[in-house]
């Protein structure tokens, strides 16, 4: 009697299994193809021959399956949007134009250049700002972004609630402004920063980059109205 074929069909229910509730892909690791294998072998019975010929050809049909997830896997987990969809404060019309603005450099250590000049007011220390920001390691690979949660970032300047270079840089710009912070280690993440998955992660005292926009001041506009 002939084995009962048990080859895996890409979209089966085995290979869904591959997969997380959420739609995400798992990895395929060696415990799956014990478990198509074993599942397999536990339905063959009959004649040796065509016991071994099955079992082979049903085997490699599984690897080859397995391997396309496992591709697939390997890519999905990259993590992170490619780098022409991730929305910028600086696009790279901007980014040649920076590079004939001069940098200036504070005391601290800070270093910044304005891509824009805002015309409205500057922020007084303690009172509230609403900005957006793209922070970047030096390569440019983004770890953290406003825009991308589609939410302005709202704290009060100059009260330690952000990093050093941050509250400094945003001190003096104005409302309209945009700038770009490279911020030394020593007014960034003493400790780190863990990012999210597909994301560069931040060591301690790594220098970092910001891309700041100020969108408006909450206190000040109500005590001017």
């Amino acid at each position: 009697m002939a084995c009962t074929s048990f080859l895996i069909p890409l979209g089966s229910s085995f290979v869904g299994k591959l997969s997380n509730n959420k739609g995400g892909p798992r990895r395929v690791t060696p415990q799956n193809l014990n478990l198509g294998i074993k599942m397999k072998s536990s339905l063959c019975v009959g004649n040796e021959d065509e016991l071994t010929f099955f079992k082979r050809r049903d085997v490699i049909g599984l690897a080859l399956s397995a391997s396309s997830l496992l591709i697939y896997s390997l890519e999905a987990g990259a993590g992170g949007l490619p780098p022409e969809e991730v929305p910028r404060i600086c696009d790279k019309s901007c980014e040649k134009e920076l590079e004939n603005v001069p940098m200036v450099t504070t005391e601290s250590g800070l270093q910044y250049k304005d891509i824009k000049v805002g015309s409205g007011p500057s922020p007084p220390v303690g009172y509230q700002v609403a900005a957006n920001y793209v922070a970047m390691v030096p390569s440019g690979q983004v770890f953290d972004s406003s825009l991308e949660k589609r939410q302005v970032y709202i704290f009060r300047v100059g009260s330690g609630q952000v990093v050093k270079g941050l509250d400094e840089g945003i001190l003096s710009m104005k409302v309209g402004g945009k700038r770009r912070l490279y911020v030394p280690g020593s007014l960034a993440f003493p400790k780190g920063l863990t990012s999210a998955p597909g994301r560069p992660r931040v060591a301690p005292n790594s220098p970092v980059v910001f891309d700041v926009s100020l969108e408006y001041i909450p206190g000040l506009d109500d005590e001017e109205e």
